[in-house]
């Protein structure tokens, strides 16, 4: 069962063993809370099985959207990946912002910046493990992560994209420390092309909470020119 459908569960039957210990209280049947937990339960256990645990990813994510810093984070992040794969070369083939426009476009997890994947798995089928081409995939991995720390001091998201870099890296067989290097390389790497783009990687941030096309993000990254690095970059958590 996936993290957000266990993470669904466990809220789901706190709330139904508070309603048992309050029922007595509030006149409520022990039988209600009783159905709701078994309800809940198989819903869960038929998303994890059935849809590969989209259910629970919609619905926490639709609760989620609830919080304008949430979605802020959530389009800082993605403007990251978008904007260090542009200036690695690396092409962009698509973007969302939520589970939902993930799930209508076919695509499983939350979302996020699509990257043509074709080069790096070229270049793996030939061996070439050690290649250009891997730290790009690296540093455009770690760059969502990168921006939120720039802008909010903190990283919440970016789980999946650092166990990417990871999977990645273990497969080539590096060692722990070499793997450690290289996420750290990376990390360093996606953080200093967003300090040096940091005007467009705004543009590019308010583009996108408009649902630009990823052609006119392209664009836009293409005729913005280069600005210095900028300091003090923690925002409210309001922003």
């Amino acid at each position: 069962m996936g993290q957000l459908s266990l993470n669904l569960v466990a809220i789901s039957v706190f709330v139904m063993t508070m309603s048992v210990l309050l029922g007595p209280l509030l006149n409520l049947s022990p039988v209600v809370p009783a159905i709701a937990t078994v309800t809940v339960l198989g819903m869960a256990t038929l998303d994890s099985l059935n849809w590969q645990g989209k259910g629970g990813t919609l619905i926490l994510d639709w609760i989620a959207r609830f919080s304008p810093e949430y979605r802020s984070r959530i389009v800082r992040h993605e403007a990251g990946h978008f904007l260090v794969a542009h200036h690695l070369g690396l092409p962009v083939t698509g973007y969302t912002l939520s589970a939902w426009e993930a799930f209508r476009q076919g695509q499983s997890g939350q979302g996020g910046v699509q990257v043509d994947a074709q080069a790096l798995e070229s270049e793996l089928q030939q061996g070439k493990n050690l290649s250009p081409i891997v730290d790009r995939y690296c540093t455009v991995w770690m760059a969502g992560a990168a921006a939120e720390k720039l802008v909010y001091g903190a990283i919440q998201g970016g789980a999946d994209d650092v166990q990417k870099v990871r999977s990645l890296l273990s497969y080539l067989k590096l060692s722990p420390t070499e793997r450690q290097q290289k996420e750290r390389w990376a990390t360093l790497r996606a953080k200093t092309l967003l300090q040096d783009h940091w005007a467009t990687y705004e543009q590019l941030v308010a583009a996108m909470e408009q649902r630009a096309s990823v052609v006119e993000c392209q664009q836009l990254l293409n005729h913005s020119p280069t600005s210095c690095p900028t300091p003090n970059l923690h925002f409210p958590n309001n922003r």
